[in-house]
């Protein structure tokens, strides 16, 4: 039989130029988020099936990965529940193993405890650009701090490890959960139905308001719980750092005084951020559509966005009752997840190897090239790729191939009169190597 040799659907090789920029965003966000003082935590690949499920996930709990129970047989009765086959499944993000693993280890944790996350999430998404079945995820949460110094400290520290890659021309967009409940309640919409009446809001930058309000009539919203929610949301939308408690006071009078506060505070915190920027322009703004599809978010939601993405390239959120479901009792929380897949996209251009090829002729030992290229990486430094490469073919056809494969630099070496000759560094390519001393 046959095998095939293309990737699961969804699923990608990577050759080595797209690892180096992998690893090169991924050693650059690390390094910000190490100065903030998050520290790297693993979690396994595979969680319970029930935790996945718990309805805290939204849409994302229908593109689980499930895996079957061990020992089935080759054959199960009709009509046998799915659930009754599965037990574990593949993870969809880093935050519900991340509240398994504090419930589990956090005694051993400083309080508040600050997390770095890297590693591999898997959902049965549609593929397109930007979003595969299997992709990486960068996350940094802050738990058991109950004020928003977690959320301006997550917001600052993703802007800078977003700058620290080159990704320049961002925008900052914060909301509140507790303020969309509160608006909903004041336009008359009922509790049990606000979910889905933001989800549709959360589309204005899509499909516009003409959109929205289709959108909603379909759904069954009332013309005038709609209009009056797009009053207040316009009225809202661009309000500056400096007016935004009035403005949310006067547009929804029963939002309780602690979530005004706390938005004041995140603007605050995001002007003075803006105005000390040592990077190209910080734009923020507080967007009362920003919604964010998880269920399991309790206050404050934000998102960073870019002009060349369709979609955010990070996004989080304040979520206080998710470990208690793993602890017994609520901790405060809060999380920023960066979009790995769309930022390596955005900066899919090929990074230098900086690599120094020793070229070896045929005639010279094992161990006298392997001596050479020792010492080589001894004077090239630590930060510097050294590999040994036999002479094979036309030597400018040779050179073409180094070069393409990414060194940037070479040394010959030769076998004279019974001596071991290396050559002097020679560039490839155009003067780009680091050079020897």
């Amino acid at each position: 039989m046959k095998i095939d040799n293309t990737p699961a659907r969804g699923m990608r090789d990577l050759l080595p130029a797209d690892v180096a920029v992998r690893d090169h965003v991924l050693e650059s966000i690390s390094a910000v988020y190490r100065r903030f003082g998050y520290q790297r935590i693993e979690t396994p690949a595979l969680e319970h099936i029930d935790r996945l499920t718990s309805g805290q996930g939204g849409d994302n709990e229908k593109l689980i990965f499930e895996v079957l129970r061990r020992g089935l047989p080759p054959e199960v009765p009709p009509g046998t529940p799915l659930h009754d086959l599965v037990d574990l499944g593949l993870r969809y993000d880093l935050t519900v193993p991340l509240t398994r693993f504090y419930g589990n280890n956090h005694a051993s944790l400083p309080m508040p405890f600050r997390s770095l996350q890297v590693g591999l999430a898997w959902r049965a998404d549609r593929p397109q650009r930007g979003r595969y079945r299997q992709f990486y995820q960068c996350d940094i949460d802050m738990i058991g701090e109950p004020s928003v110094l977690a959320e301006a400290e997550l917001i600052e520290a993703t802007t800078e490890a977003l700058a620290a890659i080159g990704l320049t021309g961002i925008t900052v967009r914060v909301s509140d959960r507790r303020f969309l409940a509160a608006l909903a309640s004041e336009c008359g919409v009922p509790a049990d139905r606000q979910d889905a009446f933001f989800i549709t809001v959360d589309k204005l930058d899509k499909i516009g308001w003409d959109g929205v309000q289709a959108e909603l009539a379909e759904l069954g919203f009332d013309r005038a719980q709609v209009a009056a929610a797009e009053e207040k949301i316009r009225g809202l939308i661009g309000v500056p750092a400096g007016t935004l408690a009035d403005a949310l006071s006067r547009s929804v009078p029963t939002l309780p005084a602690e979530v005004i506060q706390d938005l004041s505070a995140t603007a605050a915190s995001l002007d003075q951020l803006a105005k000390s920027w040592t990077h190209e322009p910080l734009d923020w703004q507080f967007d009362p559509t920003l919604v964010r599809g998880m269920g399991y978010y309790t206050g404050q939601v934000f998102e960073i966005i870019h002009p060349d993405m369709s979609r955010s390239v990070a996004g989080g959120g304040r979520y206080d009752k998710l470990i208690g479901r793993s602890l017994g009792h609520d901790v405060p929380a809060c999380g920023f997840s960066l979009g790995f897949e769309p930022i390596v996209d955005l900066l899919s251009g090929e990074r230098p190897r900086d690599a120094l090829a020793v070229l070896v002729e045929g005639d010279v030992p094992v161990p006298d090239a392997v001596a050479v290229a020792r010492e080589l990486r001894e004077l090239a430094g630590p930060g510097r790729v050294v590999e040994t490469v036999r002479r094979s073919g036309k030597f400018g056809a040779q050179l073409k191939r180094l070069e393409a494969a990414g060194f940037t630099e070479l040394v010959l070496v030769r076998s004279e009169d019974g001596a071991i000759v290396r050559g002097e560094p020679r560039a490839l390519g155009g003067d780009r190597g680091g050079g020897l001393s």
